[in-house]
């Protein structure tokens, strides 16, 4: 998890956003798993001294390279310049832009990415637009070539995400929302809370096949896609156990994760859901966001053109989006009703947070009433309508512990530089954080019975 910096006035994107990413030193042992995942037709793997070129069909690229270190030269600005021109945004294309009166400041910068908003201040009705640069290896953190292809179906066929105006060699042009971030206390905000719920069914309307990129024999659950909360279990747990075998982790911790016990306790619950997973209804296969955390949620500033209330919501940072379970997605949310990324300890989940029945029911209606599945929701009885909601809440409940069991797996991983640095006080403390999840999957499946 990655705090950007702050933005300056003009900018007013909220409280720092914090966003899942990988360690250095995970990246190799993830690799051979993520890079499988690729859905686009173009992918030329890095050497250890670039990124991979990442294109998808249907968008424009620019054959150029730019520096990120090298953002407040005036020779990246033309470059920069160059490449907006050569992707034909909106705005950028003219030639009275000069690259000495452009405005380049930079949001954020990791391993992952750096991220700048671009604006021409000198003219009053420009476009800022935000450039994201790959960090080296980045690609072996997550699937490039899988999180393009995906933000391009989900903005021009569904209106959904930012749109990508273009991809150059090592980075892409997004479009920017004069926005602000959401915090703890706004996700529980009744009237926030069914934005969001309204907003979270438009995404689980999306056709899978469509992002997944199937062909009409690999259709469906099992042939050209699994489910996220599985697969990615499975693929974290043997990254995972090596970080647990590091002389740097105490007996003790690998006592508290045990995870042996864990993958047992991993296939009885696996096996139990099998029996009252309702894949119909209330636990349907969707394509999921995965991470709806305040920090990814974005409220537009100037909401007038929208008729619907719920669009001035804007949902970011798709890298863990894939089908899952609605109520695994849902469950999930409601899980990070229980965080606070800012506080004095960001990696414990406070449980006295996580929503009410009635809080539950009022994101439950707003989801249902905008569901595609569920769309004569708002015509049923009452008692029908009660009975849906009850259906959807008790999948949520069952889904529930696989977020944990994820989230702790993907924080053992996340642990590996930290432990191998012998980092005393690290910035966030993944190894907390993963018993913090372990204990609650394993509390939540002792309450199923299991």
């Amino acid at each position: 998890m990655v705090p950007t910096t702050a933005s300056p006035s003009s900018f007013s994107i909220g409280p720092p956003v914090i966003t899942r990413s990988l360690s250095t030193a995970s990246l190799q042992a993830l690799s051979d798993v993520l890079k499988s995942s690729s859905s686009t037709s173009l992918v030329t793997l890095p050497d250890k001294n670039d990124v991979e070129i990442v294109r998808v069909e249907g968008l424009r690229h620019a054959n150029i390279k730019l520096e990120a270190r090298q953002y407040k030269t005036q020779i990246f600005a033309v470059r920069l310049l160059e490449c907006l021109r050569s992707l034909h945004v909106p705005f950028w294309s003219t030639g009275e832009i000069t690259p000495e009166q452009i405005r380049i400041h930079k949001v954020s910068g990791s391993l992952t990415n750096a991220v700048f908003f671009v604006s021409y201040p000198s003219v009053r009705k420009s476009r800022t637009v935000l450039l994201r640069i790959y960090g080296f290896s980045s690609g072996s953190l997550i699937s490039r070539p899988r999180e393009l292809h995906t933000l391009h179906i989900l903005s021009s066929q569904y209106r959904i995400g930012p749109r990508v105006y273009g991809t150059f060699e090592n980075g892409r042009v997004e479009e920017y929302f004069e926005s602000t971030t959401l915090t703890p206390s706004d996700i529980r905000d009744p009237t926030i809370s069914r934005w969001i719920g309204a907003r979270m069914a438009e995404l689980h309307s999306v056709d899978i096949e469509a992002v997944e990129n199937t062909s009409p024999q690999t259709r469906g659950e099992g042939k050209g896609w699994t489910i996220g909360a599985k697969k990615n279990v499975q693929s974290w747990l043997g990254p995972a156990e090596e970080v647990l075998a590091l002389p740097g982790v105490s007996d003790t911790v690998r006592a508290q994760l045990d995870l042996p016990t864990f993958k047992r306790e991993w296939r009885s619950y696996m096996a139990w859901l099998s029996t009252v997973d309702d894949v119909h209804n209330g636990s349907r296969r969707v394509f999921a966001h995965n991470d709806t955390q305040y920090g990814n949620i974005l409220r537009l500033q100037d909401p007038k053109d929208f008729v619907d209330e719920h669009r001035q919501l804007i949902v970011v940072d798709f890298e863990y989006a894939c089908p899952n379970p609605a109520s695994f997605d849902i469950a999930n949310h409601f899980h990070e009703w229980t965080a606070d990324y800012h506080s004095s300890t960001p990696h414990l989940l406070d449980p006295s947070r996580y929503p009410t029945y009635e809080e539950r029911g009022n994101f439950y209606l707003a989801y249902l009433g905008h569901t595609a599945i569920s769309g004569e929701y708002p015509l049923l009885a009452d008692a029908e309508r009660e009975e849906q909601l009850a259906n959807l809440d008790k999948q949520v409940r069952y889904w529930s512990p696989a977020s944990h069991a994820m989230w702790a797996i993907w924080g053992l991983v996340q642990a590996r530089e930290d432990v191998e640095g012998n980092v005393a006080k690290p910035e966030f403390d993944y190894i907390s954080y993963a018993i913090c999840r372990m204990t609650a999957f394993r509390q939540e499946i002792r309450a199923l019975g299991i």
